[in-house]
């Protein structure tokens, strides 16, 4: 009887544990996204480039739209794993938003990039960012071309190139768990 009795005390305290845990995590979540939406409206005030928070190792550089998909998300500098925890990023082999060439952007499929999920040629992407030189807000749209779903080892479409292009890269399948064996990618060239 006081086994048991240990037991349940134990699967008690673990359950509340993990709960505890989690309500953590999605706190956490939901500050940083306030935190991020705050430094990029400091940023097309201002144009001054901010981290969220002060320890942060990125900072808010544009904001890319899917009308369509009601998608709205504030991208991140620099792609990497801690980066995309928190949204989508660029990475930093592609162009930089208001530079020529391909910019190429990455996100969660789980999270940031699961919209892509029903993405179609023809739609409209629209990319925002403050231009340092002009000391202006500046926005391009773009319309989805092409999606393709490739091996991780094929970076062909990420490729720098000389025409301007938005490219989107999450993990693929979208469902597949825990992990991905190909890439999704969204290739789109501007309007007009």
């Amino acid at each position: 009887m006081k086994a048991l009795r240990f037991f349940v005390a134990l699967t008690l305290l673990a359950g509340v544990s993990l709960s505890c845990r989690a309500a953590y995590l999605h706190a956490k979540a939901e500050l940083a996204s306030v935190l991020i939406h705050r430094a990029w409206q400091a940023r097309t005030l201002t144009g001054e480039s901010r981290p969220p928070w002060p320890w942060a190792d990125t900072h808010p550089i544009a904001r890319l739209q899917i009308p369509r998909l009601s998608y709205d998300e504030i991208v991140l500098e620099d792609a990497n794993p801690r980066t995309l925890a928190f949204g989508p990023a660029r990475l930093l082999s592609g162009a930089a938003p208001g530079e020529p060439g391909n910019i190429v952007l990455a996100g969660h499929r789980t999270s940031w990039f699961k919209p892509l999920e029903q993405i179609a040629v023809g739609d409209t992407l629209r990319l925002e960012w403050f231009d340092q030189r002009s000391r202006q807000l500046r926005q391009r749209a773009y319309v989805v071309r092409a999606t393709d779903i490739v091996f991780p080892d094929d970076v062909s479409l990420l490729m720098p190139t000389s025409a301007d292009a938005l490219t989107l890269i999450t993990c693929y399948p979208f469902n597949h768990a825990p992990h991905s064996p190909q890439r999704y990618i969204v290739s789109a060239t501007p309007v007009n």
